[in-house]
């Protein structure tokens, strides 16, 4: 195509509203600015208690305000992709390119087999020639089970594909699509029995799964079932690889007698002597066999809890990718994640709503956003290892097909190896070539080594989204899970990776600060905990630590803190929540960064030192009926022992003592009350607010009686915890009780008399 008539394939626009944002930010920036200045010519000269409480609160402001300041950077510029999948198809119809995708499990009791099923028909349902589609299914937990699931879907898509087609299905995940829509006007006959064979097929897997074994009439049925006559357990065994679906052999349509994608069963070689290396290890295999069977330029992996939510999600990919001027220098296409478990006002905070609307645009302008472990369309040969040169140029006629020739057989047999434990041996799989291994977060740090080396990408958040997922349901899940991430994050951070060194003159300034408030999330707990315990403990003691409010310089702290928080909101709503789960959302940063983020920077401390091994938690994807309605109902649940519980009560019975102390101040101490609100002013108002935020917590402690509850243990350990770390405490109490008491009895007296 001549360069006159060069079209583009998408359009990059720039985020409206960066000049009120920039003008917010300077306001803030300046407002910090006096903070400073009171923290410094106000130091305390008298009291050594008094200068050491100061110094920590002045350390933490600082932390917060550098923190502010890498996310500021991130987000000064923001861009938006605009893809046209017209134009694609009008260009490149011909031509498309193979896509391997693939779908990662590991155990069928956490990720059960009807799911994974769910997301393996809602890929192959994309709207994309059939022929070019290639899925693979990594199963680390070696199940039978999850490969009888696999079975079914390769039967069912038979029927599900075509009908998709027909009625134009949106999601393409039969479980997500039946939940919502309704039976057409037309052709309703055929609409309800697809559905009949849905809930069919879902039923034999769930009795199977309940079964905990494969019947014999069933096993008899395929030949992979012999594989498990030699698996010792899901920790030892063989390489089992069944291609269950082969695209190429002209008998492998559906009821229509169109083609069918090619569906690949995979469990690699698992020996307790070798390490596994979790799901980056799971990918590189993939990576390694699938580059024999079809070997398609495009790989996307999902998680198997992560639908397709959007049929054109790969043609709008691919339309950045196959750009004639911009698309040979992009590495991976990251898409948006959001989650159709949601309660309307995101009581876990799950969605990200801001960080992925906003924040991830602000990256795709500076270099392009992180790989985040889903959802993400990658270039085989980036993932591979190659390094991005100027004047590479991708030949699609060339590589738009490169399947094998080979029998499906054939292919099982001597594709075996590439999975085995010993092929990565003296090679540099996990180096630099395939997902990095030893980081519990290995995507980001896959992604950051790909940029690296000269590579870009880029940001597609569709109007319609393109992956759902489930979003934990309990809190204890939700902490458990960001300790993880935070865990893998700051291991990063202090490793030979590290944004700032490691992408020195390899990649902009810009985007290594931008990598760095990922990075640094569990270094947050430090200073918050710090900001939240001490400002109630210095209440009770009667140490101030802000102006007085008649002092003009309450005005920079109150101007900060109204501003940064009011411009968070207004975010929050145009992102499209609600004022509800903008409050949830500041609960849960509390929690995170008081409780997870502490354990995650605690156990990256003993990685380094040696006294911890790397460890992957899979997050549970099912939950008790009872735990489900609670969450429906967005009533957080607790309702287990943990240390993260023990922290949360604490503090919150910490700041609830604060409250004490004040109204006992202001209250009893009728000639001291206008001293005190002058003096304690503001930092009566924090903990106030503390208090505020830690409602559900009081809520679980003392007033529920569900199984949700907060555990008996957790409120007695709290109460003494926080008793412990101020005697006084429990003498304040005792009197704050007294009061409320003699209070009561003089209202029912008063009540008595009028009656």
């Amino acid at each position: 195509m001549a360069k006159c008539s060069y079209v583009p394939l998408f359009e990059t626009k720039q985020v409206k509203g960066r000049a009120l944002f920039r003008c917010i930010a300077a306001s803030i920036f300046l407002g910090i600015c006096f903070i400073v200045m009171y923290r410094v010519m106000f130091f305390p000269v008298g009291g050594k208690a008094e200068r050491w409480v100061w110094i920590g609160q002045f350390l933490s402001e600082l932390w917060f305000c550098f923190y502010w300041f890498l996310t500021t950077v991130s987000r000064w510029n923001s861009v938006y992709r605009l893809p046209y999948i017209q134009r694609l198809s009008q260009r490149f119809e011909k031509e498309l390119p193979g896509i391997d995708i693939f779908v990662c499990t590991a155990d069928p009791l956490i990720e059960p087999p009807s799911m994974v099923v769910n997301t393996v028909l809602s890929v192959m349902a994309y709207d994309y020639p059939p022929e070019k589609l290639s899925i693979y299914l990594s199963d680390d937990g070696g199940s039978d089970l999850t490969f009888y699931a696999m079975l079914e879907a390769a039967n069912f898509s038979k029927t599900w594909l075509p009908f998709c087609k027909k009625f134009r299905v949106e999601p393409t995940s039969p479980e997500a699509y039946f939940r919502t829509a309704s039976e057409p006007l037309n052709d309703a006959d055929n609409w309800l029995s697809v559905k009949k064979l849905y809930e069919e097929m879902k039923m034999r897997i769930e009795a199977t799964i309940k079964l905990n074994r494969i019947p014999d009439h069933i096993r008899k049925q395929h030949k992979g079932f012999r594989e498990w006559d030699f698996v010792l357990s899901k920790h030892d065994h063989q390489t089992i690889l069944q291609i269950l679906i082969d695209g190429r052999d002209s008998n492998a349509v559906d009821i229509e007698g169109n083609p069918l994608p090619t569906l690949v069963y995979l469990a690699r070689e698992k020996r307790p002597q070798h390490h596994h290396h979790f799901k980056a290890g799971s990918m590189n295999a993939l990576i390694r066999v699938s580059s024999r069977i079809s070997n398609g330029p495009i790989i996307l992996n999902v998680d198997c809890d992560m639908y397709a939510n959007n049929s054109k999600a790969v043609k709008y990919s691919l339309c950045l990718f196959m750009d004639e001027k911009k698309g040979d220098e992009i590495a991976y296409v990251q898409f948006l994640q959001s989650f159709d478990n949601l309660t309307k006002n995101e009581i876990y905070a799950s969605s990200f709503r801001v960080l992925q609307q906003l924040e991830l645009h602000g990256l795709d302008a500076i270099g392009g956003p992180c790989y985040n472990g889903s959802g993400c369309f990658h270039r085989r040969e980036a993932l591979c290892g190659k390094k991005y040169e100027k004047n590479y140029k991708v030949d699609w006629k060339k590589v738009s097909d490169t399947k094998a020739d080979e029998s499906a057989s054939f292919l099982e047999e001597t594709c075996k190896v590439l999975a085995s434990c010993t092929f990565e041996h003296n090679t540099t799989w996990g180096k630099e070539m395939g997902l990095i291994y030893g980081f519990l977060v290995e995507d980001i740090i896959t992604g950051l080594n790909i940029q690296c080396k000269g590579w870009k990408s880029m940001y597609l958040s569709p109007e319609r989204d393109g992956f759902l997922g489930v979003a934990p349901i309990t809190l204890l899940q939700t902490l458990v899970q960001h300790k993880r991430w935070m865990d893998g994050h700051l291991q990063v951070f202090l490793s030979r990776y590290c944004p700032l060194l490691y992408g020195y003159k390899k990649i902009p300034l810009k985007l290594r600060l931008a990598y760095c408030p990922y990075n640094l999330w569990a270094a947050n707990c430090l200073a918050t905990l710090y900001i939240v315990v001490m400002p109630c403990l210095c209440l009770l003691k009667g140490i101030s630590l802000f102006p007085k409010i008649s002092s003009p310089w309450v005005f920079p702290f109150a101007y900060v803190a109204f501003v940064h928080r009011a411009y968070s909101l207004n975010e929050f709503l145009w992102c499209g929540g609600t004022f509800r789960g903008w409050c949830n959302d500041q609960r849960m940063w509390l929690f995170n960064r008081t409780s997870a983020y502490f354990f995650a920077l605690f156990e990256t401390i003993l990685k380094l030192l040696g006294y911890s091994r790397l460890n992957f938690v899979v997050t549970a994807k099912v939950a008790d009926k009872e735990a489900l309605k609670r969450y429906d109902g967005e009533l957080i649940e607790f309702g287990a022992t943990s240390p993260m519980f023990d922290i949360l009560a604490t503090l919150a019975m910490l700041n609830l003592f604060g409250i004490f102390g004040a109204l006992k101040k202001v209250i009893l101490d009728v000639d001291e009350d206008l001293q005190v609100l002058e003096k304690f002013g503001l930092q009566i108002l924090f903990c106030f607010v503390l208090v505020t935020i830690n409602l559900p917590v009081y809520q679980a402690l003392f007033f529920r009686n569900d199984n949700g509850k907060m555990p008996s243990s957790v409120t007695y350990k709290s109460i003494i915890f926080a008793m412990l770390a101020f005697p006084r405490s429990l003498i304040l109490f005792l009197k704050t009780v007294l009061f409320l008491l003699q209070v009561s009895s003089l209202v029912a007296q008063v009540s008595a008399d009028r009656a």
